[in-house]
């Protein structure tokens, strides 16, 4: 999955830690600073695909770093839907909007694509 189809996946309001009234992400400082040091180590592995290949190697290398590299946005994206559910989607069933239950399905198709 591309970084741009895990946004369009989770959307801007993945995780609401605390509360999702704005319809925007509440996490966590720790939670936050997890999801960047996972974002910022797949950011230096495509880097690093894209070195792979610029100096010609071998393709089954590359595609192994590519897998490697779409397992973590996996759990990113994994840490981000545990995160929205917990909060986000119990919060709004408790406010008696169950149009979330909907808004999650498409979104967990999305992830499973």
């Amino acid at each position: 999955m591309t970084g741009d189809a895990l946004l369009s996946a989770v959307g801007p309001h993945s995780s609401c830690e605390g509360g999702c009234s704005e319809r925007h992400s509440h996490h966590s400082e720790q939670t936050k600073n997890n999801l960047i040091t996972r974002l910022n180590r797949i950011e230096g592995q495509i880097r690093g695909v894209k070195g792979l290949i610029e100096k010609d190697t071998y393709c089954d290398d590359v595609l192994n770093q590519i897998a490697a590299i779409q397992s973590a946005l996996n759990g990113v994206g994994k840490l981000l839907l545990e995160g929205h559910m917990k909060s986000c989607v119990v919060e709004r069933i408790e406010a008696g909007d169950h149009e979330v239950i909907d808004e999650l399905l498409v979104t967990v198709k999305k992830l499973m694509k």
